[in-house]
Order: structure tokens, then C-alpha cells, then sequence
């Protein structure tokens, strides 16, 4: 087995789910290895990302664990092979992984969700109000590796845009909208820019304005990529020390909740733009 030296968020999940159905299936990495006809170390590395699979290999593995469920084995198998190779790799050596596994986790997600208390979505971000970010980040970046973040954010921007689009809905509680980031000129050109995003056929934008009654969580905000199969959804949370990524069942199960209730509470999208442009007019 060819190891790989240094698996991606992709990568990484797709052993993940591996070692979940074994698990299940109740056997041990070496009874596994035994069956499969490999050694207990050719287990651990693909359980761990760094052994490459075939589609074949996973078709074989997950049939020795009694997995019935053809869907989520078709998209198991679908995510074998090498790296993917994308516009995102430009930036390995400028940003930090996490950075460059969003981007990979957006190419291959179906659909896209977020739910912000602070922050206008990255996605739907003008270049002005991410600068106005970027030169607030603590420790301070330097003036190129703004720049790389300036355009890598950009380029991201792009799995909603074109014939190829990603369906992408977002919830934006009304404190995110008021922060004010770059002055009043940025502000103002970030909320239009954010009414006319909204007006796009794939992109839903709902605001939560204060003093709604039933507003869940503690307001932490999260994005939610939408696997080929739910059991592969991800969640995305944002932490002062960079993002952290959930897969647990309990975990996806908690955080699709969450996305309902405070869609449940939030204006529906023309009310929303309407709040918006309110705010812009105020500035």
C-alpha cells in the first residue's frame, strides 16, 4: 500500500467512516486485515487516511462489515483515489490546512448551509469588508499573506457562481449585520452586495433580527456541507484558534436542529432583503 503523506479533510473522513462500520460490525482491525488479506498496519492506514484505496478495495472492505446501505457505499467508493487536484492546491504552501480543506469540503458538498451571529458568510464577503477582517486578525498578518487570503477567499467564492453553481443557504442574525467592519462606505457596499447576492436563484439569505423570540444555541456561528449521503454531511466551526470539523451522527443530528430552529425564526428571504436594505439606508 502506497502511503500518503499528508491526508486531506477528504481523505481522512473517508477512513473515518471506514473504521465507524467496522466498528459496528464488531471486528477488530486485525479480523478485518485477516479477511480482507492484508496486514493489521495496511488497516490503520487507511483508517487514518494515509493509505491509498481503490473503489474496488472499499467495495470489498465494507462487505466484510455487513454494510447493506448501497447508497452510502457508492458515495464511499466515489471517494477513493489520490489527492483531489484543485484551484485550491495553488495555496498549500500559503495558508494554513484547514484553509485549504474548506475549499475541498465546498467542491464536493451537494448543497451548502450557514448559520452566522457575527460575520457576513464568507461566501457572499465583498473584497473590502474581507480586507477590513484579515488586518484585525490576531496574531497580525502580514501584508502578502493577506493578500493570499484575499484571494484564495475570492476563488472559493466561485462554487456559487456559474453554470455549476452549489445551492447555498444562509441564516444571518441582524449583530452581524451592525458590526460596521471598514467603516461606513465598506459596510454599506457589503450589505447591497449582500441583498444583490440574495437575489440569485441558488442562494437563500435569511436574517434573524434581535429580540426573536426562540433563538437556539448559544449564537455560535457554523456552516453545514451537504454530503452525497446525509451520513457524510459536515459541519464546519469557526474558533479562535482556526475551524474545526464534526461528523459524528449526534453531532450532525444537533447541528441540523439548530439550522431549523433559527430558520424558524429568521424573516423569509424577501422580508430579508427588505431588513437589509433598511440597515444600508441607516448607515
Amino acid at each position: 500500500m502506497v502511503p500518503v503523506g499528508s491526508p486531506t479533510l477528504r481523505q481522512r473522513r473517508l477512513g473515518h467512516e471506514l473504521r465507524k462500520l467496522r466498528q459496528q460490525a464488531d471486528l477488530s482491525a486485525t479480523k478485518a486485515a485477516s479477511q480482507l488479506g492484508v496486514n493489521t498496519a495496511n488497516i490503520s492506514m487507511i483508517e487514518s487516511g494515509r493509505g491509498a484505496i481503490s473503489a474496488e478495495r472499499v467495495r470489498t472492505l465494507v462487505g466484510i462489515y455487513s454494510c447493506a446501505d448501497e447508497e452510502l457505499v457508492d458515495a464511499l467508493a466515489a471517494m477513493t483515489g489520490g489527492r483531489t487536484r484543485g484551484w485550491w492546491d495553488e495555496y498549500r504552501e500559503h495558508l494554513p490546512a484547514a484553509l485549504i480543506d474548506i475549499a475541498e469540503l465546498e467542491h464536493h458538498a451537494v448543497e451548502l448551509r450557514g448559520a452566522l451571529t457575527m460575520h457576513i458568510p464568507a461566501l457572499l464577503q465583498t473584497l473590502e469588508h474581507a480586507r477590513s477582517l484579515f488586518t484585525q486578525v490576531v496574531p497580525p498578518l502580514r501584508a502578502y499573506e493577506i493578500e493570499h487570503r484575499l484571494a484564495y477567499r475570492i476563488r472559493r467564492q466561485g462554487i456559487i457562481f456559474g453554470t455549476d453553481a452549489k445551492p447555498y443557504r444562509t441564516i444571518i442574525h441582524e449583530a452581524a449585520l451592525r458590526m460596521g467592519f471598514g467603516g461606513p462606505d465598506v459596510a454599506r457596499a457589503q450589505l447591497h452586495h449582500l441583498v444583490d447576492m440574495s437575489t440569485q436563484k441558488n442562494i437563500s439569505v435569511r436574517v434573524i433580527p434581535f429580540g426573536m423570540d426562540g433563538f437556539p444555541g448559544n449564537g455560535q456561528s457554523f456552516d453545514y456541507a451537504l454530503g452525497a449521503v446525509r451520513q457524510l454531511d459536515t459541519v464546519q466551526l469557526d474558533v479562535h484558534h482556526g475551524c474545526e470539523f464534526l461528523d459524528s451522527e449526534a453531532q450532525l443530528v444537533k447541528y441540523r436542529t439548530i439550522l431549523q430552529r433559527m430558520e424558524d425564526c429568521s424573516l423569509e428571504p424577501g422580508k430579508s432583503r427588505d431588513f437589509i436594505n433598511h440597515i444600508a439606508e441607516s448607515i
